[in-house]
């Protein structure tokens, strides 16, 4: 068992095909360009739709729920989890929309380049015609970002990138932590409506019979809500839509993290179960698989967005010849 230096696989599988004279030498790279991103209208839309829809859950659930509270220690203990979940979140997706996930240089299938491998008799690469490139083992072309990306698992528009090699740590904790403040966010609206809601309609109602009786304005006689600064109404509406908005995300990103998490433990991305590729590459342990993706050794770093993962002895490719 060994790793070759230069495996490599191609859509032609002929290597009459590579033909490097097609190919321009790869553009300079500017050192001070180092950020990754896709300009797509439609993934830069959802991008944007998908802070919206956390900072709304941030708006109603501190606003409307926990600040009007009465007990402080029960404001405190929750805003400082669903806030510091959400701010996790984000930062997920953010790491995961601006992360190369692991694209092949673009125009490399040159004749210089295939030289420099120095390559055995009979031993054969083979050249996305797409983007120009040498393809190597478990890459694949994605027509959104325009580039090969090594174990390119799916192009996700709400993260606008493709989840590949480098960025799909980053892509299962966005999923995880939306998860997560999405089912946080329906016990709070539960407890808001059992607790709150009949109390604060009918102290509301009261307030309203009372200044209407009395011939008063409205502004001399405000209500004077226990649970939220909203009215019963519109406390109603936004807490609804903040139901409806979490139980989705919940079921969405609970399904993703779950499948995510199952490619990752039989080391198969999503288009190679598609595909039904033959497996070429050694079988790892499924701890060993969650490590070369989060990092050797295990750590709380596993759930940090922040930190980039070490792979250490965990092996990225191992190959059966």
């Amino acid at each position: 068992m060994k790793s070759p230096a230069h495996r490599t696989r191609d859509i032609e599988r002929q290597a009459g095909y590579l033909r490097p004279e097609h190919c321009a030498p790869p553009p300079l790279r500017n050192s001070s360009d180092t950020m990754w991103f896709i300009r797509d209208g439609c993934g830069i839309v959802c991008g944007v739709i998908t802070w919206f829809l956390v900072l709304y859950a941030e708006f109603v659930v501190v606003f409307v729920m926990l600040l009007p509270g009465k007990s402080v220690i029960y404001s405190l203990f929750n805003g400082v989890i669903f806030n510091g979940l959400a701010f996790l979140a984000l930062a997920s997706h953010a790491k995961a929309m601006c992360t190369d996930p692991g694209a092949v240089p673009k125009g490399n299938a040159t004749k210089e380049f295939i030289e420099s491998l120095q390559l055995k008799p009979g031993q054969v690469v083979y050249k996305c015609p797409k983007c120009c490139s040498i393809k190597p083992d478990r890459a694949h072309h994605c027509s959104v970002c325009k580039r090969c990306i090594k174990k390119m698992d799916h192009h996700c528009p709400w993260v606008n990138n493709c989840v590949g090699e480098n960025n799909q740590k980053y892509f299962v904790l966005f999923t995880m932590y939306i998860a997560l403040i999405s089912f946080h966010a329906l016990i709070l609206v539960a407890l808001h409506f059992v607790f709150c809601f009949e109390e604060d309609w009918t102290i509301n109602m009261r307030h309203l019979s009372l200044s209407l009786s009395l011939s008063l304005s409205l502004s001399l006689c405000p209500p004077s809500p226990e649970c939220s600064n909203f009215s019963p109404p519109a406390t109603v509406i936004l807490l609804l839509i903040l139901c409806f908005e979490s139980l989705l995300f919940l079921i969405f990103t609970a399904v993703m993290f779950g499948t995510q998490v199952h490619s990752i433990c039989t080391d198969e991305t999503g288009i190679e179960q598609l595909k039904k590729e033959e497996k070429r590459w050694a079988k790892r342990s499924k701890w060993m698989n969650m490590k070369v993706v989060f990092g050797h050794p295990f750590s709380i770093a596993w759930m940090n967005p922040f930190a980039t993962p070490d792979h250490g002895k965990a092996d990225l490719y191992q190959y059966i010849v």
